[in-house]
């Protein structure tokens, strides 16, 4: 702990001012929760009017984007400016960090947004990767498929998320059931050798202005229809592994020179070996346990690393389970959560309505070990029950 106030680097915002937020969803309304707590009033820009970050916000600016007269007004009402998800486009960011402090800053955006840029970064960044091909046109695929085999995947370099934008090529069949027209447009498409891992790993790290660093506990995470169904921490994988995917993840954060948070997620392979797969510079589904468990929240260590303060310790004190509460888990959900155990913490993100797949809030298991978070979620009935390799994924610790 540092005591010498001459020692301690100049914060850019303190206390009373205001951190405007780039787009309104639930990871705005989580920054907003834990930034009030240090002091620091919020404003808000997204479309949507009821956002999860309007609803938690001082103000609220219900506009585009790219709405220009929007992005005054947000600049002209803070003192600092962060986003909480990709899909803001680069022109209004670059804007905005020539008149504000944004510290993430646009160059990271656009990378991360971006999957060729993105793999090419994560290249030269010197960490390993799936072998991959930029596609253009239908015969630039055909011939990234000779070169990498079969299966493969290919995947809409923008604009891609829970599994949406791309498509599993098996054979020549998947290849002709394509959407028509895929390639038309001339927008150019990723197409990644099929890896066959044993489980997915995410790794949250901070940066701050000052360079100073902290990696969360790695996580390791099962999906659902290609939509994040649960994350484990501490990870169950080798600490061998957990020392690798941490290793990684401080060594994009430092190429990347990034500012504020980058969550890198990872294959790992049955042999423990590691591939980095995507990144995402923001809070992650799959850092939502730190909220409950680790001595220092996600969202506040954002705030901390784009405001230059020091970074909260990223040490976790509990076992944690987090697992997604979708649309279709809302009337089981409403039936447990009078009964709902004291380790167990509900978050609500406020979105009036419910449709299957949507995200509309998560659940944190607290109990004494993982094991004993995993049996109630099992015997709860609000989620269809664990298969048995999801089971293998969550309790092997061989990898």
């Amino acid at each position: 702990m540092n005591s010498n106030l001459e020692e301690t680097p100049q914060a850019l915002i303190s206390p009373g001012q205001t951190i405007g937020i780039l787009g309104g969803g639930q990871l705005g309304r989580m920054i907003i929760n834990e930034g009030r707590k240090m002091g620091f009033h919020f404003v808000t820009l997204d479309p949507d009017p009821d956002c999860p970050g309007a609803q938690a916000s001082d103000r609220h600016i219900a506009a585009q984007y790219d709405d220009w007269a929007a992005v005054a007004k947000l600049a002209g009402q803070c003192d600092l400016i962060v986003y909480e998800f990709e899909n803001i486009p680069p022109e209004v960011v670059e804007h905005l960090e020539k008149i504000k402090p944004l510290p993430q800053g646009s160059r990271l955006l656009k990378t991360t947004r971006h999957r060729l840029r993105e793999k090419k970064a994560l290249r030269q960044a010197g960490v390993p990767v799936a072998r991959f091909q930029e596609v253009n046109t239908f015969q630039d695929l055909m011939q990234a498929v000779e070169e990498l085999g079969w299966p493969a995947v290919l995947k809409t370099t923008t604009g891609g998320y829970d599994g949406k934008g791309q498509w599993i090529l098996h054979s020549r069949d998947d290849m002709n059931r394509l959407p028509d027209g895929l390639f038309r447009e001339g927008k150019p498409f990723i197409l990644e050798e099929w890896v066959p891992f044993e489980k997915e790993i995410s790794v949250v790290v901070a940066r701050s202005i000052h360079g100073e660093m902290a990696a969360f506990p790695p996580a390791v995470n099962v999906h659902r229809n290609h939509i994040l169904h649960l994350s484990v921490s501490p990870a169950p994988v080798s600490d061998s592994v957990i020392r690798q995917a941490v290793h990684w993840a401080k060594q994009i954060a430092e190429s990347l020179e990034v500012v504020g948070l980058i969550a890198v997620e990872m294959f790992c392979m049955e042999d423990g070996r590691l591939l980095v797969n995507e990144l995402a510079p923001r809070p992650h589904n799959s850092g939502h346990y730190t909220y409950d468990a680790c001595l220092t929240s996600q969202f506040e260590q954002l705030i901390r690393a784009v405001a230059g303060l020091p970074l909260g310790p990223a040490e976790q004190v509990k076992p944690a389970v987090m697992v997604n509460l979708l649309g279709e888990h809302m009337e089981m959900f409403r039936r447990h959560f009078p009964r709902l155990p004291g380790d167990i913490k509900p978050h609500w993100y406020g979105k009036k309505e419910a449709k299957p797949g949507r995200k509309m809030g998560h659940l944190t298991l607290l109990g004494r070990s993982m094991e004993e978070a995993v049996q109630w979620m099992d015997g709860s009935g609000i989620w269809p029950p664990l298969t048995e390799q999801e089971k293998k994924v969550i309790y092997n610790r061989d990898s």
